[in-house]
C-alpha cells in the first residue's frame, strides 16, 4: 500500500519493543542485584573483569552490559563500560543518592502478576480480592514498601519541608497519614526542632519509620498512631497533615470522606499537604505522571491519577477553603489545602 507524501512507513518496532519491555525491568533488577553499576563505577569496566567481580559468566556480563548501554544506563567505548550520569548518581551503591533499594519493591511478583492478567482486571472492573488487599494497611507489602522506597522520597520530602516553611523554629504539630518509611515527617522534624510528628500507619510499618527516626535523632518527637486512617481517632489541633502518595489509592467518595476527617483534625488556619501524581487535564501529559493511572488500574479497586481540578473539588467538598498546586522536581506535585 502506498504511503502518503510526508508520512513514514508504518513500523512494528514500538509494538515489538513494548511487548518485550519486561526484559528492561529484568535486566535492571539483575544488574542491581549483581552490583554491576557499583563495579563499573569502581573502574571494573570489561566483561572479563566484571564477570569475575560479579561472579557471573563473561558472556552474561557482555550481553547484560551491552543491553544496559542500549537502555542508556551505561556508555561503551572500545569494549569498556562507564556509568552514565544517572547511573552514577542513582545506581552506584557508593552514591548517597543511590536508589537501588527501590527495585526490591517495584519488582515484587505480586505487583507484576496483576499486570500480566490486566485483561481480566479490566473485565472485572478491578474489584478483585488481590486488588483490595493492596490497599489493606496490614498487607505485608507495605512493610516492603517502607523498607525499600525511602531513597526515592528524600528529595520530595525536602521540597515539602521547604514549602511549609520548616527551616524555622515555629512550634508545629504534624500528622503524617500513611507514614510508611516516615521520611516526610522525619525531614520536617530535622528541619524544625519544635515540630512534633505523629505518624499513622500499621504497627509493623511504623516499626520501620520509628527505626528511621531513631537513626537521625528525632525519636523523642516522633509519636506512633498504629491503625488505619479511616478508623483511628486522628486527634485535633494539627498545624499540618501530610497526605503523601495516599489519595491515589481510592475513589473520590472514599477520599472525600477521609478529607472531611482530616479537615476536622486541623487547627484553625491549618494546612493539608498532599504529594501526588497530578497529570494535566488531558490525562496524557506529562507522560511519566499521567502513566501512573495504569499502576492504579492494575493494583486498586478505584484509585486513579487525579487531575488538580479533581483534587480541588475533593478538598472543597470536604470543607477546605482553597487549594494550590506547587511544582517540584520529578513526576509528582504538591497540593497545599487550607482549612
Amino acid at each position: 500500500m502506498a504511503t502518503p507524501m510526508g508520512h513514514e512507513q508504518p513500523s512494528p518496532v514500538l509494538i515489538f519493543e513494548t511487548l518485550n519491555a519486561y526484559q528492561r525491568s529484568a535486566a535492571l533488577k539483575a544488574a542491581i542485584q549483581l552490583d554491576v553499576f557499583t563495579a563499573v563505577g569502581e573502574g571494573i569496566d570489561k566483561p572479563d573483569s566484571l564477570a569475575k567481580k560479579c561472579q557471573i559468566t563473561e558472556r552474561g556480563a557482555r550481553i547484560l552490559c551491552d543491553y544496559l548501554t542500549i537502555l542508556g544506563l551505561l556508555i561503551k567505548t572500545n569494549g569498556r563500560y562507564a556509568l552514565t550520569r544517572d547511573a552514577a548518581v542513582f545506581l552506584d551503591r557508593r552514591s548517597p543518592a543511590c536508589l537501588a533499594s527501590i527495585a526490591n519493591f517495584l519488582t515484587l511478583p505480586e505487583s507484576i502478576d496483576v499486570f500480566m492478567a490486566l485483561a481480566e482486571t479490566l473485565r472485572s472492573g478491578g474489584a478483585t480480592l488481590q486488588d483490595k488487599a493492596a490497599t489493606d494497611p496490614e498487607n505485608p507489602i507495605w512493610v516492603a514498601f517502607a523498607g525499600s522506597m525511602m531513597p526515592l522520597m528524600l528529595l520530595p520530602a525536602k521540597e515539602i519541608a521547604s514549602i511549609v516553611g520548616d527551616g524555622s523554629a515555629e512550634k508545629r504539630k504534624v500528622l503524617d497519614i500513611a507514614a510508611g518509611h516516615g521520611i516526610f515527617g522525619i525531614t520536617i522534624a530535622q528541619e524544625n526542632p519544635n515540630a512534633e510528628i505523629f505518624a499513622l500507619d500499621s504497627a509493623s510499618v511504623l516499626a520501620v519509620a520509628k527505626k528511621n527516626a531513631d537513626s537521625v535523632g528525632v525519636a523523642s518527637r516522633y509519636h506512633l498512631l498504629p491503625g488505619s486512617a479511616f478508623d483511628v481517632n486522628l486527634g485535633t489541633s494539627y498545624d499540618l497533615i501530610l497526605l503523601t502518595n495516599f489519595l491515589h489509592h481510592f475513589d473520590v467518595p472514599t477520599n472525600e470522606s477521609l478529607l472531611r476527617k482530616v479537615h476536622g483534625a486541623l487547627a484553625p488556619g491549618g494546612r493539608a499537604v498532599t504529594l501526588e501524581f497530578v497529570p494535566n487535564e488531558d490525562r496524557v501529559t506529562p507522560p511519566s505522571t499521567a502513566a501512573f493511572a495504569m499502576v492504579m488500574l492494575g493494583q486498586t479497586v478505584g484509585g486513579d491519577a487525579y487531575t488538580f481540578s479533581e483534587y480541588q473539588r475533593m478538598f472543597a467538598n470536604a470543607g477546605f477553603s482553597s487549594s494550590e498546586l506547587r511544582s517540584i522536581p520529578g513526576p509528582e506535585s504538591v497540593i497545599i489545602s487550607h482549612k
